[in-house]
């Protein structure tokens, strides 16, 4: 009997001490395009994984139109789910009301707030909670081919979107290129963020007292102005099918002058392996209006969350905490800058980006948010179906935008 009970103590002994020493999986769920590199996170997980021996990280990189639904249909998944997900600005009134996200308020330092953006915390906060920790804190800046702007006899680059219309008109006459304006127009987000842009530059807004007003004024004039791009041979045409990596591409092979693109773009159009530009690519902040703006911007920064059915969520916080920590940003801050203020007066980070480090300075402090509704998904689907048909032609400005407003209106 006492031989059995030695057993038996031994064996729950060592049970404990398998336990004691069982890692903890976290699935995180990223996007494969924009922002940090594929490369940038795995070396960042790889460094907390050192740093937490008892922690293993299982990454998944999907493409970012795929992103949303994947946190959605994770949401009933149970312990199967991710523990950190990636999300953007536009999702986290969606993913609070519908109880997809933790509120993770009490998790953050109190002295974090005045430290970060307040641009950044808006990508996390949903009536009055915060959901994750920004981590991309991003805006759309305008990238130029320096070498060609002075080929054209352009000194400058453009302070007005009506300036930047009259320079990419020179270059055309000049027959530098065919189309100098190369844009992310297809039936997706990525247009809305450009149509976000223009209509912050033009002073318009999305709605008013709950109800839809983008049928006139400012983003009246934002769609416009895209329309009548294409129509003076001005905007490449295949922009109504391009995203961002298409511009990216189009511009670092020499085949426009100007692009409206997100901060990774500065490192890949000026690196040789990746530009037959590299060397002559500059950015600025997107341009503004003259008597509506000086500058202008769409929020396009993204959070990390733990979504609310995670079995790990103290570890998936150290994971987070460990991504956005000051020092981690800095490392990894030419594909996307960091949400710490401090950060920007750090020569290491300005260090051959200089240009870039000055727009942002202007461009984070105008960024220009889509509408944070709880329906975003919906009327975002909406704005891009009626958009499109007028990039395409098959409705007019007007028609496109009553046609949406009128939608939206059932919707809400």
């Amino acid at each position: 009997m006492r031989r059995l009970l030695i057993l038996g103590t031994a064996a729950a002994a060592l049970l404990m001490n398998s336990a004691a020493f069982a890692e903890t999986t976290l699935n995180a769920l990223f996007m494969s395009q924009a922002a940090y590199s594929e490369a940038d996170i795995k070396a960042m997980t790889a460094d907390f994984e050192k740093a937490n021996p008892g922690v293993k990280v299982a990454l998944e990189f999907v493409p970012y139109e795929a992103l949303h639904d994947k946190i959605v249909a994770a949401s009933g998944a149970g312990a199967d789910g991710y523990d950190v997900v990636l999300f953007d600005v536009i999702w986290p009134a969606e993913f609070a009301t519908r109880g997809f996200l933790a509120d993770v308020s009490d998790r953050i330092p109190a002295d974090a707030t005045d430290k970060i953006f307040d641009g950044a915390w808006t990508t996390v906060e949903y009536d009055g909670k915060r959901y994750g920790m920004p981590w991309i804190l991003d805006t759309k800046y305008l990238f130029y081919n320096e070498d060609m702007l002075k080929q054209a006899g352009i000194a400058n680059p453009p302070k007005t979107w009506a300036e930047l219309a009259t320079q990419a008109k020179t270059i055309k006459d000049k027959g530098l290129v065919q189309y100098p304006l190369v844009w992310s127009w297809s039936q997706a987000e990525a247009m809305i963020c450009d149509f976000t842009t223009l209509t912050a530059a033009n002073g318009g807004a999305f709605f008013e007292e709950g109800q839809p007003v983008f049928a006139s004024g400012g983003a009246r004039d934002a769609l416009a102005y895209m329309k009548q791009t294409l129509d003076d041979g001005l905007t490449n045409p295949a922009s109504r099918e391009y995203l961002e990596e298409d511009v990216r591409r189009v511009f670092s092979n020499g085949e426009a002058a100007f692009a409206l693109n997100w901060t990774y773009m500065n490192a890949m159009a000026n690196d040789p392996a990746e530009s037959k530009v590299a060397g002559k690519v500059k950015v600025t902040s997107a341009p503004g209006v003259n008597g509506k703006s000086v500058a202008s911007g769409v929020n396009g920064s993204m959070g990390l969350g733990i979504p609310s059915n995670s079995p790990h969520a103290d570890e998936a916080w150290k994971y987070i905490a460990h991504l956005t920590d000051q020092s981690v940003q800095e490392t990894y801050s030419k594909l996307s800058l960091p949400i710490w203020k401090a950060s920007y007066d750090n020569p290491k980070v300005a260090e051959g980006q200089e240009d870039l480090i000055t727009a942002a300075k202007q461009s984070i402090a105008v960024m220009y948010p889509r509408p944070l509704v709880p329906s975003y998904t919906e009327v975002s689907d909406i704005l891009q179906k009626n958009l499109h048909k007028a990039l395409l032609g098959e409705a007019s400005v007007d028609e496109a935008l009553t046609a949406a407003a009128d939608r939206v209106k059932r919707i809400r």
